[in-house]
């Protein structure tokens, strides 16, 4: 029975790929010292009924792989460093080192500046767009209206960490994705997206309380370096069928019950 869960929801991720749909200081010298994890870190994962696919070699090639970089920031250990321009995203391990995880940015990504916290964490977040994404295109979004529930078809992808200011929500997420391609480059919408096996890490080492810096340009060329600072492609914004999103909503649906049934 697990296989045959497995098989349809693999048969199913290529419905996915272009699903990069939204929610949603320091300098931090990350070019020395560098250990970079394994290619097993991205391999396909099974949490309950919900397979994640191993991310394709070609998306993991250095710098777009998890690595401990060396770090002289001054920040505690456990803030977020977000760069928006060299589509990094830092979190301090301790006073010398920090983990660096490859990021896609959207267009609210790349509008938010200055500093924030984690509000609140969730695993496999539903997703809603805003009544002014809706507004504003609704030709992407109006379909989507009602949202889509957490798992494979969610864009917030497996994880999903949200950023506030005192008690108010930014709507800034940092999140999953099931589009692996749009990791290291820009995407038409969406804040700040990892793959799902790097947020998932994310994840299990962020704290709610955690303080987040959101680098500027000028702070992403002087810790980066010109070239890191200006990496990446601009995504075209591609349109996508409700009745498959929809779709794949209902299989997995299907696919909860026979796990549950058998487990």
């Amino acid at each position: 029975m697990e296989e045959m869960i497995v098989s349809a929801l693999k048969n199913a991720a290529f419905l996915l790929v272009c699903f990069a749909l939204a929610a949603c200081s320091a300098s931090v010298p990350s070019d020395v010292s560098e250990r970079r994890v394994g290619p097993g870190a991205y391999r396909s994962v099974q949490e309950g009924h919900i397979v994640i696919p191993a991310v394709a070699a070609r998306y993991v090639r250095a710098p777009n792989r998890r690595t401990t970089v060396s770090y002289d920031g001054g920040e505690a250990p456990g803030t977020i460093i977000i760069d928006p321009f060299a589509k990094f995203l830092f979190f301090v391990e301790t006073p010398d080192t920090a983990i660096r995880y490859p990021i896609a940015v959207g267009r609210e990504g790349r509008g938010f500046r200055g500093q924030a916290r984690v509000g609140r964490m969730a695993e496999w977040p539903g997703w809603t767009p805003t009544a002014n994404m809706i507004r504003t295109e609704p030709e992407l979004y109006a379909a989507f209206a009602d949202g889509v529930p957490g798992g494979r078809a969610s864009p917030l992808g497996a994880r999903a960490l949200y950023l506030y200011r005192g008690s108010r929500d930014t709507f800034f997420r940092i999140h999953g994705t099931n589009n692996p391609a749009s990791i290291g480059n820009s995407g038409s919408a969406g804040c700040i997206r990892l793959f799902n096996q790097d947020i998932i890490d994310l994840y299990e080492r962020a704290s709610v309380g955690a303080q987040v810096i959101v680098r500027t340009y000028d702070q992403s060329l002087a810790a980066e370096g010109p070239e890191m600072a200006n990496r990446g492609v601009e995504l075209t914004p591609k349109p996508i069928d409700p009745d498959r999103v929809y779709a794949i909503v209902e299989q997995e649906e299907r696919a909860r019950a026979e796990y549950e049934a058998t487990n």
